[in-house]
């Protein structure tokens, strides 16, 4: 039997560290850029493993581990994400967050188990693979401008020939993966809008410029970029977050601020969004007889997975886990600094469902209830683990 073959009964050996990693992790939270224990606990877990090479302080906080096949190969890298978000745990359970207003709420400190179980499996078994794998593990994926750019500016991808994370996805059932070629994540843009009027009473507002009613209309005129300039077999959304102006019931406020983001998948699209958002501002303030400031910042591109890839990683999984559990995945509006490696190599962004009532996994991503059923670990740990191993089986040679 191949090591594709035995790598679920050689990871459920191993599940109950992998468990105990992630509660561990769990309990003791950081956030994006702030990371210092859990990256120096990677390390040394790699080590004990007698990893070939293990880089710490990569691009910043990151951590690679280096292993080596029995004989020259293809170099996959594989990537999972460390940091925690500022939001308090209000879950009761044994592995709550012991830091106030730090929690895990995205499962990334699931990732990191799952990947180190699949490391401490493969460590032992280098002998039966080819080629190398690079494990990438990534500080800072939720705060822009994010962990992936720096690490792959230090090099975290050079040399690499194909690149694959999993992201483990509450609001999809346990048991499931999901896997598709194309655009997959979203471009993640945020934007300000200034604006400023005439303030005064209340009583007498033709003696104003209401920036407040001129910021409403603004945030009308701004849904016309999805309607009217945007075809509509393409996708974007503008979403006006906050609105804030005036300080008293009869003062017509002089100023006031709004703050957004827009999510697109095509570069065209997020072109002409931010140009029509910023003229749509300008234009409709002058109109009113007031002046309008828009600054546009850049987020994350968007996550494009290769077709080749992720057809390797369908194959794996579907080698793995049967047709009745491997399913297309839909784009999400949400974004991704895996974006950062895809565009320097190729490779796939695949998710694991992670889901299940019964457990009280059912709680969206960045809620402060959220949890995963843990069994998806296991799972994501064996796609990934296959997908390498598939790829440079296929490759070797």
């Amino acid at each position: 039997m191949s090591l594709q073959e035995r790598l679920k009964s050689l990871l459920k050996e191993v599940e109950p560290q992998m468990i105990a990693w992630r509660r561990h992790l769990h309990q003791y939270p950081e956030l994006s850029f702030q990371e210092e224990k859990t990256p120096a606990m990677i390390a040394e877990i790699l080590r004990g493993l007698e990893f070939d090479e293990v880089k710490t302080g990569v691009g910043g906080r990151g951590v690679i581990g280096v292993l080596k096949g029995s004989r020259p190969g293809k170099v996959v890298a594989l990537r999972a994400d460390f940091d925690a978000l500022p939001i308090q745990d209000q879950k009761d359970v044994p592995y709550k967050s012991t830091v106030p207003g730090v929690m895990h709420a995205c499962g990334h400190d699931a990732h990191t188990s799952e990947l180190l179980g699949l490391a401490s499996v493969l460590a032992a078994h280098r002998d039966q693979f080819a080629g190398e794998i690079r494990f990438l593990f990534q500080h800072a994926e939720e705060e822009s401008p994010g962990g992936a750019i720096q690490m792959t500016a230090d090099g975290a991808v050079d040399g690499v020939d194909a690149v694959f994370g999993v992201h483990l996805w509450s609001m999809l059932p346990v048991g499931k993966v999901f896997i598709s070629g194309g655009p997959i994540m979203a471009n993640t843009d945020d934007f300000v809008i200034e604006i400023k009027g005439r303030g005064g009473h209340g009583a007498v507002p033709e003696e104003t410029v209401d920036s407040i009613v001129v910021g409403s209309q603004i945030v009308g005129n701004l849904q016309t970029i999805a309607s009217r300039n945007v075809s509509p077999l393409e996708s974007v959304v503008v979403t006006v977050g906050t609105f804030n102006g005036g300080d008293n019931n009869n003062i017509i406020a002089d100023s006031c601020r709004l703050t957004g983001t827009v999510r697109s998948f095509l570069p065209d699209v997020r072109d002409r969004a931010e140009l029509r958002l910023t003229e749509i501002a300008v234009g409709t303030a002058a109109m009113m007889g007031a002046e309008a400031k828009v600054s546009y910042e850049r987020g994350y591109p968007a996550v494009i997975n290769h077709e080749a890839e992720a057809q390797i990683a369908r194959e794996a999984a579907l080698a793995a886990f049967g047709p009745e559990r491997v399913e297309p995945m839909k784009p999400l509006m949400g974004g991704e600094d895996f974006s950062y490696y895809l565009e320097k190599v190729p490779g796939a962004y695949l998710f694991v469902g992670a889901g299940n009532p019964e457990k009280l996994a059912k709680y969206p991503h960045h809620h402060p209830h959220f949890d995963i059923d843990e069994d998806s670990m296991l799972i994501a740990g064996e796609l990934l683990g296959r997908t390498a191993l598939l790829y440079l089986e296929k490759k070797e040679g």
